[in-house]
């Protein structure tokens, strides 16, 4: 096949992108003596699989913590379910929970218990529709424009929804968990989660072994501010001790099955 054969076109640009080298669709269109429309459903496709960010006039790479749920879904499932077995287990019948976007609240939906009258409010159109499916529970969705990285609304019109709730228990996603806290890399992600902490009774973070120990740009909470933090036995004596001498108030540990 030569390099112009859509194939070998699409993998090359691909390449590009894991490499963090952001794209031009024009630049595209003259290297492989292509129309710009064919590079842009190159980048449309790639966009879909989670491997590129489309902006005007091409696309840029999508770092590694920031790839769009539907990209996260399947990554380390074995974990992400244990996490959520466990955390599960702290759930009260007939509470108000929210499930805040993310793959590892997404697992989350499986465990809950069957015909305690649970209602879930959540932001993400795919927990959403995870929920809608189990018809024991009831949905509440947290509605606006939804972002694409993170999977579900986070604008204000989200938030404005979140500061009229009071949740017995909100399980909010995290891109890091350290001393400093809990912590998210995209400024609007963090405004609604602060939103959604200050709304709840009780705030659970699950968090896989590769958040714990890594820091963020944007504060969502401090540990004093999160009741329960659930990690899986990946995470180290020391770690956990950081943690704790840092204020955080309680830990589970999710064991292997």
């Amino acid at each position: 096949m030569t390099k112009d054969h859509p194939t070998i076109r699409r993998d090359t640009i691909a390449a590009r992108l894991a490499n963090q080298q952001p794209v031009s669709a024009t630049a595209l269109a003259a290297e492989f003596d292509v129309s710009e429309d064919a590079i842009r459903r190159d980048l449309r496709a790639l966009a879909a699989e989670g491997r590129c960010r489309r902006v005007y006039g091409g696309a840029l790479p999508i770092l590694p913590d920031a790839a769009p749920l539907a990209a996260r879904l399947g990554e380390g499932r074995e974990e992400k379910l244990r996490l959520a077995r466990a955390a599960a287990l702290a759930i009260r019948p007939g509470e108000l929970l929210f499930l805040d976007s993310g793959s590892t609240n997404m697992a989350l939906v499986e465990f809950l218990p069957e015909d305690a009258e649970l209602t879930v409010a959540t932001n993400s159109v795919d927990i959403a529709a995870a929920v809608l499916r189990r018809q024991d529970l009831r949905l509440i969705v947290v509605g606006g424009v939804a972002d694409p990285l993170v999977g579900g609304c986070i604008d204000a019109v989200a938030v404005q929804a979140i500061v009229q709730m009071r949740f017995d228990c909100a399980f909010i996603g995290a891109c890091a968990i350290s001393e400093d806290g809990a912590a998210a890399d995209h400024f609007e992600d963090a405004t609604f989660k602060r939103a959604v902490v200050a709304s709840a009774r009780r705030t659970f973070v699950l968090a896989t072994d590769d958040k714990v120990g890594r820091r963020a740009v944007h504060h969502i909470a401090s540990l004093r501010q999160i009741d329960m933090l659930v990690v899986g036995p990946g995470v180290s004596d020391d770690q956990r001790a950081s943690l704790d001498a840092a204020g955080l108030r309680a830990v589970m540990v999710a064991g292997r099955d």
